[in-house]
């Protein structure tokens, strides 16, 4: 308990004495008692945590908070509480903890470290690209509202990183995508996968190949326009990349095959001609 809050209780119990009446002298020593309470249990839950006791730790918390509710330590017990979830990798505790806390404390100074806590519990729950995308777009979702609401705290710049992170995976899921439905000929699914890494993932490596894919597909449907707006897009913004090479390559190839067809054509003429002497 606080050097001030020790004081208000004192000078409290002192002004209640001189009174006749002994029923707020009970209520006041009884809050007393409810404070020391409190105090003891948020200190064994820090013992708990400190032993690897991360259940057991919460739940001391979290009854130090129900003890004396009207304390600053409340809030705060909460947040120790879903940060012991958080640390022994209960994830889905730790979140509901903190959307407890939120929901209960709304004006509370320890905000943004709350939502930072909740993002990286699903953070630590992205596996892979292929598997559920809940914790991925959650973990976006909440980095995004750190950046925008708390820029300055010392949560942004590292919540800004792991956007980067959780961009690069889903890029490379709507990448995973692409290329199944190129493989199966679905040119419409897979065009349509492929622009959106474009225009949404433009920032990640998978950008250079999504514009060559467009390429390829539109050139190979007989989209030759679109093809090569694609391949100028990928010249201007890449052109020391080995896909823009590839890309090259392509529209080269149409041009040894337009040459061949001419050679072929004169051939035939020439051997018609011959025919009628």
């Amino acid at each position: 308990m606080s050097l001030i809050l020790k004081l208000l209780f004192a000078t409290s119990i002192l002004l209640l004495m001189s009174c006749s009446n002994k029923e707020p002298k009970i209520a006041q020593i009884k809050e007393i008692g409810l404070d020391q309470q409190m105090i003891e249990a948020y200190r064994e839950g820090l013992e708990l945590l400190d032993i690897g006791q991360g259940g057991m730790a919460a739940r001391k918390f979290n009854e130090a908070e129900i003890l004396y509710p009207q304390s600053i330590w409340a809030p705060r017990a909460s947040l120790m509480s879903a940060y012991s979830y958080y640390y022994f990798d209960s994830y889905v505790d730790a979140i509901q903890e903190i959307d407890r806390y939120l929901k209960k404390y709304p004006n509370h100074k320890n905000k943004d470290y709350a939502f930072y806590l909740k993002s990286v519990s699903y953070y630590n729950q992205i596996s892979s690209e292929k598997k559920d995308l809940g914790p991925i777009v959650e973990a976006k979702k909440n980095f995004e509202y750190i950046i925008n609401n708390y820029p300055k705290s010392e949560f942004a710049l590292d919540a800004e990183y792991k956007l980067e992170l959780i961009n690069e995976i889903l890029a490379s899921k709507e990448m995973y995508i692409a290329r199944f439905y190129m493989e199966k000929e679905k040119w419409i699914a897979s065009i349509n996968r492929f622009k959106k890494v474009v225009k949404d993932y433009d920032k990640t490596i998978y950008v250079e190949e999504a514009l060559f894919r467009l390429v390829e597909i539109y050139y190979r449907i007989g989209l030759e326009e679109e093809a090569k707006k694609y391949a100028y897009l990928l010249g201007y913004n890449y052109q020391s990349s080995a896909w823009y090479e590839n890309s090259y390559q392509i529209f080269n190839q149409k041009f040894k095959k337009k040459r061949i067809i001419k050679k072929n054509k004169s051939k035939s003429i020439l051997e018609k001609i011959k025919s009628l002497l």
